[in-house]
């Protein structure tokens, strides 16, 4: 089931109503109702597939029972083994199986061995990388002693599998969300407000922005050999704008929906495009994965303890697994290798952390020194994107070869309409000026109620008019 879907609309408010006026005085009868909700939620995109989110969490459950009640070391690190083994096994069957046959097969043609190599039709289920995170986290942080195992199988299930975010994170810790499934909850009217606003501003996001961009970029990705320079320069930046109006939409419309229910989940994203470097962006774009490979692969290798050459040989893996972790592709590769050499000089010379508070705090423009920052980090990322949208590496190396040619000053195709410009200017200046706050629609109280309220209704209205019915979210694939 997607959020902008009209089954979601019944789904939402069915569910809400039932949790809050049904169920209110039992917290184990909410808890059975949401996890119900998430199954069938989950299961409208494709029921067989609840069966290995099913098993995969009973893994996780017992697997964390076992490591906490082992006697010795030895057993504990036994079990460890076993459930991250056979979660990293499934994810890199249903996810890299052909990747690797075919880049093993045209290894083998290069040596000039023949090879038959037999490749599968694989469906991926849908949220398996995040889901299997959720709960190699939770083992994890039970083998390092950092919590201790949950004893009820519905409460564990609600964790990792909690609707607004199984299919496209954000990635949860047990720490954080566990805590919050496991004790009573009361419906608390100012939270369920901005909520809403949260949903609506991530809808506008996604259906306004982020689908509105995406007929000029998949034009210009398409065949780039057949576009001038100036083509491809506005189909990246309309690429840019999708992802970004896709993914972080998707994280404002989890969050809001979250909150609904009385839970707050982790931030995910944090205005990533006013960043004033690349090791900044990193901090604002997918918080959850970010601080994720930070906790559980990048500290376990040492992290920066033995000196910069281990900081550097860890920080390239962190960044080329991070690649990998969002497609079996090559360019999904080289686009984290790409982002980690631009994160390498900061960390050399001590400035991946000089940039930690917000852009142009308390003022209400940014300095020239900052607007140059902000820029460049910008087309910088803007270099990864082609990597990263493209089918394969031979068109992301065509598209780069035709954005830096002399038709760059030429005028692009047509096809940019005013109204999108006109919304992707919006969604900049509304961001610039809330950056400071939790979302787009975090409002300030001494604003007028009519005010808010003309806002809520345009914002409504305009994305009625150009709602589209199951138009899927980018990060599904991942």
């Amino acid at each position: 089931m997607l959020f902008n879907s009209i089954g979601f609309t019944l789904f939402l408010p069915t569910v809400f109503i039932l949790y809050w006026f049904v169920t209110k005085n039992s917290l184990r009868f909410q808890n059975i109702l949401l996890l119900t909700g998430s199954y069938f939620f989950y299961g409208c995109w494709d029921w067989r597939f609840l069966f290995l989110l099913m098993f995969s969490t009973a893994l996780d459950f017992y697997s964390g029972l076992k490591i906490h009640h082992s006697k010795s070391d030895k057993l504990r690190k036994a079990w460890l083994i076993i459930s991250v083994a056979i979660n990293l096994g499934f994810l890199g069957f249903f996810k890299y199986y052909n990747f690797f046959i075919d880049s093993f097969a045209e290894l083998l043609r290069l040596g000039g061995v023949g090879s038959n190599t037999q490749m599968l039709s694989i469906i991926l289920p849908i949220g398996i990388s995040f889901y299997t995170f959720h709960g190699l986290s939770y083992v994890f942080d039970i083998y390092n002693r950092k919590i201790e195992p949950s004893v009820n199988i519905v409460e564990y299930s609600l964790f990792v599998s909690f609707f607004p975010l199984l299919v496209a994170g954000p990635i949860e810790r047990a720490t954080h969300l566990l805590p919050q499934i496991e004790r009573p909850r009361r419906f608390v009217y100012s939270q369920a407000v901005d909520g809403m606003r949260q949903m609506l501003w991530g809808f506008f996001k996604k259906i306004v922005v982020a689908d509105g961009c995406a007929e000029y970029a998949n034009l210009a990705f398409s065949d780039p050999s057949h576009h001038s320079g100036s083509t491809l320069l506005v189909g990246a930046v309309f690429f840019a704008f999708q992802i970004y109006g896709d993914f972080s939409g998707y994280s404002d419309i989890a969050l809001g929906t979250a909150r609904l229910f009385g839970f707050e989940l982790l931030r995910n994203f944090n205005y990533p495009y006013f960043s004033r470097d690349i090791a900044e962006f990193w901090r604002r774009w997918h918080i959850s994965l970010s601080s994720w490979f930070k906790d559980y692969l990048y500290f376990p290798l040492g992290g920066s303890r033995n000196g910069k050459l281990q900081s550097i040989r860890n920080t390239l893996i962190i960044f080329a697994v991070s690649g990998l972790w969002h497609g079996a592709s090559w360019n999904f590769l080289i686009w984290g290798f790409y982002h980690g050499l631009l994160f390498l000089p900061l960390l050399i010379f001590g400035k991946n952390r000089q940039h930690t508070d917000t852009a142009a705090k308390g003022k209400l423009l940014p300095s020239i020194t900052e607007l140059l920052q902000i820029t460049f980090t910008f087309a910088l990322v803007l270099i990864g994107w082609i990597f990263f949208r493209a089918p394969n590496l031979t068109t992301a190396f065509h598209y780069l070869d035709g954005l830096f040619d002399k038709t760059l000053l030429t005028k692009p195709a047509p096809g940019i309409y005013l109204f999108q410009l006109a919304a992707m200017g919006a969604l900049v200046t509304i961001e610039w000026l809330q950056r400071d706050k939790s979302h787009g629609l975090a409002m300030k109280p001494a604003w007028s109620t009519s005010l808010k309220w003309v806002a809520y209704i345009s914002i409504f209205l305009i994305c009625l008019a150009h709602f589209k019915q199951n138009q899927e979210f980018i990060y599904f694939q991942f």
